[in-house]
């Protein structure tokens, strides 16, 4: 499975708006996380999921989310190509990231709110979680 965009809307008027994505399946949701990053350190690198896919929504502010496909996990390439979906509160949307994926998530305003809907139990985290130094892939952020 490939990396997709979810595109949903946002309805307004006079009583205020509302933001949807209705071809989103909440089926195999098992948790889910709600992520501020902070000022002195916005990125937030690099966690692997080796069964569990991410479901990412921006709920304030804005985000790059950054994620790349694992080609081996105990030794992974560094020349592994970094892919990069910028997602905002005015854009309504659900970036999904398939098992198989390490992801980096960039604070782009003071206050973003991203929430990360995730399909693996809680119990079985500890076989899926693989972590990786903050630096392993370089995100070309401008810094």
């Amino acid at each position: 499975m490939e990396p997709k965009i979810i595109q949903g809307g946002k309805f307004s008027d006079q009583r205020g708006s509302i933001s949807y994505v209705n071809d989103f399946n909440f089926t195999d949701i098992e948790r889910f996380y709600i992520i501020s990053n902070s000022k002195e350190n916005p990125v937030r690198a690099w966690q692997g999921h080796k069964l569990d896919a991410k479901n990412f929504y921006c709920l304030s502010g804005a985000f790059n989310i950054y994620f790349i496909k694992i080609d081996n996990w105990e030794n992974p390439s560094k020349d592994l190509t970094i892919e990069t979906v910028y997602v905002s509160e005015s854009d309504s949307k659900i970036v999904h990231i398939p098992a198989g994926y390490a992801n980096a998530i960039e604070s782009l305003e003071e206050n973003s709110k991203l929430i990360s809907f995730s399909t693996l139990p809680l119990s079985n985290v500890s076989d899926d979680d693989v972590r990786y130094p903050s630096d392993y892939w370089r995100i070309n952020n401008g810094k």
